[in-house]
């Protein structure tokens, strides 16, 4: 199935910038040492809601991750990346990007993805009649 093999190489994509980033951030260049983290492949739930699929520390090396399903209607609510920033990948349904105080809006949904940069309010809103599903990778810029 594409979407399926997509996520899984959203998954792995992820997980390995965070071990590429965490590398450089301890003046490292290129893999950190094959012991400190492994690698883990995660089965995705088909329910509605939040699914947690990194933790960061000590999991990761700070990134987080998971999947969220929100149905016709429904935000995820505001709130603020604070000293991080955020890549969402749209799986399936439509909705809005509401990007700062001012609620600028940006159309999202399957097939696009939303970067969201550190201290940058935002809400993620279903506008569409079908559920709006996406997943998002959170990583500290320090």
């Amino acid at each position: 199935m594409r979407v399926k093999g997509t996520i899984v190489a959203l998954v792995f994509a992820c997980v390995a910038g965070g071990i590429f980033i965490g590398g450089c951030a301890k003046g490292q260049v290129g893999f950190a040492r094959p012991t400190e983290k492994k690698v883990s492949v995660i089965e995705l739930k088909n329910d509605v809601g939040r699914q947690e699929l990194l933790q960061g520390k000590p999991q990761t090396y700070g990134m987080r991750s998971g999947r969220v399903h929100l149905r016709a209607g429904e935000s995820i609510g505001q709130h603020s990346t604070k000293g991080n920033e955020e890549i969402i990948v749209f799986i399936s349904g439509n909705g809005a990007a509401l990007i700062g105080r001012e609620e600028s809006v940006f159309e999202v949904g399957q097939g696009k993805v939303c970067y969201i940069p550190p201290q940058t309010i935002h809400n993620i809103k279903n506008t569409g009649s079908e559920p709006l599903v996406y997943i998002y990778c959170v990583a500290p810029t320090r």
